[in-house]
């Protein structure tokens, strides 16, 4: 993957973000389907009643487990190109602060800290409103960017 020069990209908005979540969202939703249909089959091989949910720690392991699938995605497209399918359709990008694609613990950590940022009302993407250079709290804690990438010409 080229990263284009910062020079040439700008910060991206809360919208563009925002609504590169939401594509993601119905891609997290086919990822966690295929997650559930592997819970449900493991249950049904252990003999549990797949009827009832899990409480306990049984419940607490298939939370955590579905954390990691949908961890596993965002990181496996931020390193590998910086942009999951929603990020490439509102062409926004991850970057390192330093430039090039994110550190593996860069993603970790946003992965960490992103759920409970958006769970506490959005704060993490409210924060690009205040900042002074648009990033995000995840943004500044995780020493990363999202750029709004140069639009490409296309020849036919």
């Amino acid at each position: 993957m080229i990263y284009p020069t910062d020079q040439d990209c700008t910060s991206s908005g809360i919208t563009r973000r925002l609504l590169a979540l939401i594509y993601d969202g119905f891609l997290l939703l086919g990822v966690c389907f295929g997650y559930g249909v592997v819970v449900l089959l493991l249950r049904k091989a252990f003999g549990q009643d797949t009827l009832m949910a899990p409480s306990g720690i049984a419940g607490l392991l298939i939370l955590v487990g579905l954390w990691g699938c949908c961890s596993l995605f965002y990181i496996w497209c931020w390193r590998k190109s910086g942009q999951t399918l929603g990020m490439k359709s509102w062409r926004i990008q991850l970057r390192a602060r330093q430039g090039g694609p994110p550190s593996l613990r860069q993603c970790y950590q946003r992965c960490l800290i992103a759920p409970p940022l958006v769970l506490l009302g959005g704060i993490g993407y409210l924060w690009c409103l205040f900042s002074r250079n648009g990033d995000s709290l995840q943004d500044r804690l995780t020493g990363t960017r999202v750029l709004l990438l140069p639009k490409q010409n296309r020849r036919r």
